[in-house]
């Protein structure tokens, strides 16, 4: 295949997806529970977060995850969600602007790109590209991406796939420990049921004290999701597989082209918020995108992708 530029922002058109939760009528009635007590805990309408909390809250995916996190204990339920409702208000995940934590984008040792054979977005990390000073922004650049996941998400899927490819990397370049153990917690507690699968690939053998050093804080699920040096190809289509893991997707990763695709695919405002209409849409787009001829690689990506996501209260 021809090199490209162009971000998969769709899973394949054959994608069928998996998996699909069928819920009886005790654990529709505890979803609905969580739900009510959720929006009692809500916002006045008069705080600037009103509507955010509310469109979180009020996604389809948000009550079966914490309750199947929970194992169906209501009580336990609403003290997952609870916990996660006053981390989003404190980090407001949902409203981190872009051009926050653009430059962690710069050498692609994150991006967003394709979908497994279950219609999961692809979330590619390559911890030998890291090019910045550990801080702060490192953690938002990773819970950006991680929003943007969700939004490319097809309806019905509530997961995500991450590939972690240690090629290149050096004890360096590796995140320590304690940023490890971080990512987990905001993995682990407010992201609940959103990882589907994590494949770790390259891994050097002087690395293998990393995972033994976060192994205790692993939860089991999140343990039994993870495959080391797994045959990525049984389980990504080929045409929507990086190449460099054996797929027929040659991606060229060019940092101004790919940050745009996924700003514009997801709907993202420069000040974090989300733009409801192809017009406006248009209107604030960074005038690299409206201006530059070359850039008609955009025209391709299908904003579309994303209207199933709610994008008002």
């Amino acid at each position: 295949m021809v090199r490209t530029h162009e971000v998969l922002v769709k899973p394949a058109a054959d994608t069928k997806i998996a998996p699909v939760y069928n819920y009886d009528d005790e654990q529709k009635a505890k979803l609905v529970a969580l739900k009510e007590y959720a929006l009692s805990m809500a916002l006045p309408e008069s705080d600037s977060y009103h509507k955010w909390e509310l469109r979180w809250i009020n996604k389809p995916d948000t009550a079966p995850r914490y309750m199947r996190a929970a194992k169906w204990d209501l009580e336990n339920g609403k003290k997952r969600i609870e916990g996660t409702i006053k981390w989003r208000r404190e980090y407001k995940p949902d409203l981190i602007p872009p051009g926050e934590v653009q430059i962690e984008s710069e050498t692609g040792k994150i991006v967003i790109n394709g979908f497994d054979k279950d219609g999961r977005p692809i979330i590619y990390m390559r911890p030998g590209l890291e090019n910045t000073e550990r801080s702060p922004r490192q953690m938002r650049h990773l819970v950006w991406c991680l929003e943007r996941a969700k939004d490319l998400m097809p309806p019905g899927q509530e997961s995500l796939m991450i590939i972690v490819d240690y090629k290149t990397t050096s004890l360096r370049t590796n995140p320590s420990i304690s940023v490890a153990r971080q990512t987990l917690h905001i993995l682990q507690d407010h992201y609940v049921e959103t990882l589907g699968r994590a494949l770790v690939v390259n891994l050097p053998m002087i690395l293998n004290f990393f995972y033994k050093g976060i192994s205790p804080f692993l939860d089991p699920v999140t343990r039994d999701k993870m495959r080391f040096n797994p045959d990525v190809k049984e389980l990504i289509p080929l045409e929507q597989l990086d190449a460099d893991f054996g797929g027929e997707f040659e991606y060229e990763f060019e940092k101004n082209s790919y940050w745009e695709q996924i700003v514009k695919a997801c709907r993202v405002a420069p000040d974090g918020t989300r733009v409801e209409d192809d017009a406006e849409l248009s209107e604030k787009a960074p005038d690299s995108i409206r201006a530059d001829p070359m850039s008609k690689h955009l025209e391709k990506v299908d904003v579309q992708a994303v209207e199933s996501t709610e994008l008002v209260v």
